[in-house]
């Protein structure tokens, strides 16, 4: 089991800055793959950005050069610095993290709002 705690949301105006935190802990020493999925209203939940325990980096094209994800493995912490936000940025961002276990389980966060408005 791996549980994962998101941190960080909340409102900000168009061209801010916030930086979001997922805290793992429990079974986590097999865990390769952590990301940043999102969820907007009304549309299905989209990869954002994720990073391997080596450091590898993979973003969706609608946040290149805006977000950072950057993880800390020491503090089995993952983090996602978001700079020039964009109203189109507002949704529930999840942690996600894996895989875990003879099955290969994908664990998730229970998520953050974010919205970004004026």
């Amino acid at each position: 089991q791996v549980q994962l705690v998101e941190s960080g949301g909340g409102l900000v105006q168009p061209g801010g800055s916030l930086r979001l935190s997922c805290a793992a802990s429990g079974s986590i020493r097999s865990i390769n793959v952590m990301g940043w999925y999102r969820q907007a209203p009304g549309k299905q939940r989209e990869m954002v950005a994720t990073i391997t325990t080596g450091g590898s980096t993979n973003y969706a094209d609608s946040v290149k050069g805006r977000f950072t994800i950057s993880r800390d493995n020491a503090k089995n912490t993952m983090y996602l610095q978001m700079n020039s936000l964009k109203r189109e940025d507002t949704a529930v961002y999840y942690c996600n993290a894996g895989p875990v276990g003879p099955f290969g389980t994908y664990y998730w966060g229970k998520g953050t709002l974010i919205t970004v408005s004026s």
